[in-house]
C-alpha cells in the first residue's frame, strides 16, 4: 500500500503556473492546440481551486506564476519555437481577457502573484526570493502545460534544493500521451507526483 504523502504547510507553497485564458480556456490564443479539451479531462481548474482553498485554509502560501508579456511583446527573445508561437499568437498581453487567470483561479487576498516570460517559473522572476523569505523547502506544482512549464519548474526547484511534487489531476497539456510523457518519463525520479486528493488529505481536508 502507498504511503499517504506527508505536507507540512508551514514549508511548503502551492504554484498554480499558467493557467491563464490563453493557455487552457476556449477562444484563448492556443485553444486550437488542444489544450483546452485537456485541461477539462484532467479537471484540472476545479482540481486545482480545491488545492487552493485547502492551502489557504491552513496558512500554506499559494503562489500564482503567471506568464505576461507586454502589448507587441518587447524583449521577447524569440529562440524556441514555443516563444515564436506565443508572440505570432498575440497571447499572454498584461491586460487582457488572455492574460488573465482562468475563472475561479483568480489571486485570493494573501496569495502571491510572480511574473515571467520564461517556462521555468524561477528563470529571471522573484520566485525563489519568496521562497526563501517564506521558509519553504516544498514546492507543489500545478498548473500548465506539464510538459514545458510545470516540468521545468519542478527540474529548475529539484536543482535548487526544493522537494518538488507535482499533481497529476491539477495539470494539464494538450493530450494524455503529452501528460504521461512529462509525468512518467520527463519527471521520473525528479518530483513526487501524487493527484489533488492526495495533497487535500495531507492538508488536513
Amino acid at each position: 500500500m502507498d504511503m499517504a504523502i506527508e505536507i507540512n504547510a508551514k514549508t511548503s507553497a502551492l504554484l498554480i503556473q499558467d493557467l491563464q485564458n490563453d493557455v487552457i480556456t476556449e477562444g484563448g490564443a492556443f485553444a486550437d492546440s488542444g489544450a483546452p479539451a485537456h485541461a477539462k479531462s484532467q479537471n484540472v481548474v476545479a482540481n486545482v481551486i480545491n488545492m487552493a482553498a485547502a492551502a489557504r485554509s491552513v496558512g500554506m502560501a499559494v503562489i500564482h506564476i503567471h506568464y505576461i508579456v507586454e502589448k507587441g511583446a518587447p524583449g521577447l527573445q524569440l529562440n524556441a519555437p514555443l516563444f515564436q508561437g506565443l508572440h505570432e499568437a498575440g497571447a499572454m498581453v498584461r491586460g487582457s481577457w488572455g492574460a488573465a487567470a482562468a475563472d475561479g483561479l483568480e489571486p485570493q487576498d494573501g496569495d502571491l502573484v510572480v511574473e515571467k516570460m520564461r517556462m521555468n517559473g524561477f528563470h529571471g522572476t522573484n520566485l525563489e526570493t519568496l521562497l526563501k523569505g517564506l521558509g519553504v523547502d516544498t514546492i507543489i506544482v500545478a498548473g500548465a502545460w506539464t510538459n514545458f512549464s510545470v516540468e521545468h519548474t519542478a527540474r529548475h526547484g529539484a536543482d535548487a534544493g526544493y522537494r518538488a511534487v507535482v499533481v497529476t489531476d491539477g495539470t494539464s497539456t494538450i493530450n494524455d500521451e503529452w501528460q504521461n510523457a512529462g509525468l512518467n518519463f520527463a519527471l521520473e525520479n525528479i518530483a513526487e507526483r501524487v493527484s489533488s486528493a492526495e495533497i487535500i488529505a495531507a492538508l488536513g481536508g
